[in-house]
């Protein structure tokens, strides 16, 4: 099982904070973790952190309910900084917060789906290249002509905005608090190892076995 590494940041990298979200009740699936789920051998999780190697040196997971399920990938557990399930702007403030408060050199952090096996590689590195440095500018992903917006690179000092948003009991959806803001879109191509679309989630059981056939025709 691989384990989140926390190894000393280079340049440039001190600056950021990865996210994974997997703070869902994962309802389609029957419910329980659904990062934990077996693929290819291994769980769900282990490719999302494989997937972050070299991409990124502090990783933590957002996650509620009992943390030692996790407690395998050596990976912080965050859990919702505010009650209730409050999907993934719960999950995003809750990593702004996380690193106002322990790591104030950190600019943005970078949120990926704890879902979503296959996503890019280059994932963090053309974010942080496509925004600029002298103001917060939010950066989407996209792929196929569709918007996957909980991949994201959201600056800190938006924080306060979105917890004000989150508490005036707003619409939870990301896109209704992004569209606050200044946002760019970053496209990307399909997984070149399984040629899924890169951001193809397991949100169903059927899903979970679509990426299992993929990966085993592509690793075989």
């Amino acid at each position: 099982m691989i384990r989140g590494a926390q190894r000393p940041p280079s340049d440039g990298e001190d600056e950021l904070l990865t996210l994974i979200l997997a703070g869902g009740q994962s309802r389609r699936m029957g419910g329980g973790d659904k990062t934990l789920l077996p693929l290819g051998g291994k769980p769900m999780l282990s490719h999302i952190l494989e997937r972050l190697e070299g991409q990124s040196a502090r990783t933590i997971l957002n996650a509620n309910g009992n943390p030692e399920r996790f407690s395998g990938f050596g990976l912080p557990i965050i859990p919702d900084s505010i009650a209730g399930f409050g999907g993934p702007l719960a999950g995003i403030l809750t990593g702004m917060l996380h690193a106002r408060q322990f790591f104030p050199q950190v600019r943005s952090i970078v949120s990926v789906a704890a879902d979503t096996p296959f996503f890019p590689r280059d994932l963090i590195a053309r974010m942080k290249a496509a925004v600029p440095r002298d103001k917060p500018v939010i950066a989407l992903a996209t792929s196929s002509d569709r918007l996957h917006p909980v991949f994201g690179l959201w600056p800190v000092e938006l924080a306060d905005d979105l917890a004000f948003w989150l508490a005036s009991g707003q619409n939870g959806k990301v896109l209704a608090w992004v569209d606050r803001h200044d946002s760019i879109e970053i496209d990307f191509g399909p997984d070149p190892l399984t040629g899924l679309d890169p951001f193809f989630n397991a949100n169903r059981p059927e899903d979970l076995e679509t990426a299992r056939q993929a990966l085993s025709q592509a690793t075989a």
